[in-house]
């Protein structure tokens, strides 16, 4: 069942609680399919440093000519495979997300167009613009990651991480320490910035409200709602800062990171203790762990971000059911007894 067919909210039926019970809700099968296309990149995604680790050293090493082509052309062949089931995965899961943003717009949709619906114009109409217009994209946007995202990222990290156990340890060592900050770091500042994220979804639904009130509006209410402008700034400019100060740690710990492994590597090679293979395979590891783990911070940063819309948007919904609900027992109450 794909989401557009899924039944109407009703006061009997809501809409899940949890972020994630939406997502299974409107793409539960399609997610197992998104699942195993991530799979199969992040491995596709890991294959290329054994390549060239065995490419670097065959060169360096004078050995055969044909060896060194051969891999040339499995890393092209890997490249192509691998843009190919990016290209897959892409569309797949941004239908996914489109779908459920198609679904959510016609559940609001609907509500509001009930002869007797709990969104009349005013306030209750402000809110219903707020929802369709500024948060109902982002929520359905994460349905396709919601799952795709953290199995490849986490994939790529693990499966990296692994190989590099396996050639060197204690070089794999150091930059299982590099990142280990990051762990305690990003919880931390992501938990600052979502709370005042939350603070300004509300500061923007209350000025919708106002903007499509038909109330007549005084002196003290255009204040009201200056201030409320300026808020909104204040909570931008202190997300931005939150935001760029971890982008700003992560970067530079992961160049440390590279700093270490360079000087390590470096010593064991000349002192024989390892090939210098090896240690380009590790620079190219490093730099292919520093992306997934940024995009595995972003998808933890939307998650929060998404999920704390989600909760408004489902509460405001469950209310809308609810005073339906209310109004239809009071009109069949009202009727009279043929």
């Amino acid at each position: 069942m794909s989401p557009h067919e899924i039944p109407r909210t009703t006061p009997d039926s809501q809409m899940p609680p949890s972020l994630f019970g939406f997502v299974i809700r409107v793409s539960g099968k399609h997610q197992i399919w998104i699942g195993l296309l991530a799979v199969l990149l992040f491995i596709a995604d890991t294959v290329p440093l054994e390549v060239q680790r065995r490419l670097v050293n065959s060169a360096v090493k004078g050995g055969d000519f044909k060896i060194v082509l051969m891999l040339a052309i499995l890393f092209a062949v890997r490249a192509l495979v691998q843009g190919l089931l990016k290209i897959g995965l892409n569309l797949y899961r941004n239908w996914a997300g489109e779908s459920a943003v198609r679904w959510l717009r016609n559940e609001i949709s609907l509500v509001a167009q009930q002869p007797d619906s709990a969104l009349p114009s005013g306030k209750a109409g402000g809110v219903e613009i707020a929802m369709v217009v500024a948060e109902v994209d982002p929520i359905g946007g994460f349905v396709g990651s919601s799952f795709s995202d953290p199995i490849l990222q986490s994939g790529v990290l693990i499966s990296v991480f692994g190989y590099l156990i396996y050639l060197q340890p204690l070089m794999a060592l150091v930059g299982i320490l590099v990142f280990l900050p990051q762990c305690f770091l990003v919880p931390w500042m992501q938990g600052a910035i979502n709370r005042r994220v939350g603070a300004r979804i509300w500061v923007l639904r209350k000025i919708s409200v106002m903007l499509v009130d038909t109330v007549r509006r005084d002196e003290s209410t255009n204040h009201s709602q200056s201030r409320r402008v300026d808020q909104v700034f204040r909570l931008n400019m202190s997300i931005y800062k939150l935001k760029f100060a971890l982008n700003f740690a992560m970067n530079w710990l992961s160049a440390l990171g590279t700093a270490v492994i360079l000087g390590i590597g470096g010593y064991l090679v000349v002192n024989g203790q390892t090939e210098i293979g090896t240690v380009v395979a590790f620079v190219s590891g490093l730099a292919k762990i520093n992306d997934p783990w940024g995009d595995l911070v972003n998808w933890y940063r939307d998650y929060r971000v998404i999920q704390a819309r989600y909760h408004l948007v489902a509460s405001a919904m469950r209310t809308v059911g609810a005073e339906e609900g209310a109004l239809e027992t009071s009109r069949s109450a009202s009727k009279p007894e043929g």
